[in-house]
């Protein structure tokens, strides 16, 4: 990569996405504003016709990009041809793989939704230390019972859209998943083997007894340690940069996004949107599978 994240010069897939609406004539109008950078660009192939479409290009994948910036409702992922199935998957938990913040919903049981959440927000925004913010919001949360958190498992955390297609999916063509999250592992375990993960790398709440003790164990899992998490994973499965694929919605997955060879913000906040490589904005993450490829009869429902 180059060092504002652009790939070197060489053939690229753009792959657009416009899930039952994707036609003729907005494939033609992608194309025109491709040529305005690569008089040379073309239409490759369908994926799913009327859903996902790739075309060609000869240019850095950043010119690609803003070539095709302001497609209506469309999702453009644009990347090397090399290794566009990915062999690694890291993917952030809350509001990316569920839909949810999970501590959020669990101060709602303590009747502190609405201070826990604007903390939240303010963290993910990377407007506060991450570290900080998470013991301020777990200290507030001292003495509440542990089963609250299965009550809020059962009764509030929900998948998000094609997120369990997407995983097991990644799982059949070989892939190895793991869930990433500055959540707690009292969520991300059954939301892993709800949705399909090899692993996760999550933080510890720590108990009086049956009770909440208001701390969190160390380390913290932050931006930091989610990095080290991708890092780690592909060395042991002795894969590329390119080979990974990354997917987050916060400031704290900024770091994971920049190092994966596909960093993927899904309704992101603006500080992981300006260096992820892709947004996902109007679809589901089994998107995704289009974007390495991976025509729908092929999917794994989730």
């Amino acid at each position: 990569m180059t060092a504002n994240g652009g790939f070197e010069d060489g053939m690229a897939i753009a792959t657009l996405i416009a899930a039952g609406r994707l036609n003729d004539r907005l494939v033609d109008r992608a194309l025109a504003q491709l040529r305005e950078v690569d008089p040379k660009a073309r239409f490759l192939q369908w994926i799913d016709e009327g859903d996902a479409v790739d075309l060609q290009v000869d240019t850095p994948t950043n010119a690609a990009r803003w070539a095709l910036d302001g497609l209506p409702e469309v999702d453009v992922v644009v990347q090397p041809e090399e290794h566009r199935f990915k062999r690694l998957l890291v993917a952030d938990m809350d509001s990316t793989m569920v839909g949810q913040e999970c501590l959020d919903e669990l101060a709602d049981f303590a009747g502190l939704k609405r201070e826990i959440a604007e903390i939240t927000e303010r963290a993910m925004q990377g407007k506060l230390d991450f570290k900080a913010a998470l013991r301020e919001r777990v200290a507030m949360l001292s003495g509440l019972d542990e089963g609250a958190i299965r009550q809020c498992l059962a009764e509030r955390v929900v998948p998000n859209p094609g997120a369990a297609t997407l995983v097991r999916t990644m799982r059949v063509g070989g892939a190895h998943c793991i869930l990433v999250t500055g959540g707690f592992v009292s969520f991300a375990e059954p939301i892993a083997k709800m949705l399909g993960f090899n692993a996760i790398r999550a933080n510890r709440l720590l108990f009086d007894g049956s009770q909440l003790s208001g701390s969190v164990e160390d380390p913290i899992v932050d931006a930091q340690a989610k990095l080290d998490a991708l890092v780690e994973a592909r060395g042991e499965l002795g894969l590329d940069r390119d080979q990974v694929l990354a997917i987050g919605d916060g400031a704290n997955d900024r770091l994971m996004i920049q190092e994966a060879g596909l960093g993927i913000a899904y309704r992101p906040k603006p500080a992981l949107a300006e260096v992820a490589d892709a947004c996902l904005n109007h679809h589901g993450l089994d998107a995704l599978l289009w974007a390495q490829g991976i025509r729908r009869k092929d999917w794994v429902s989730g």
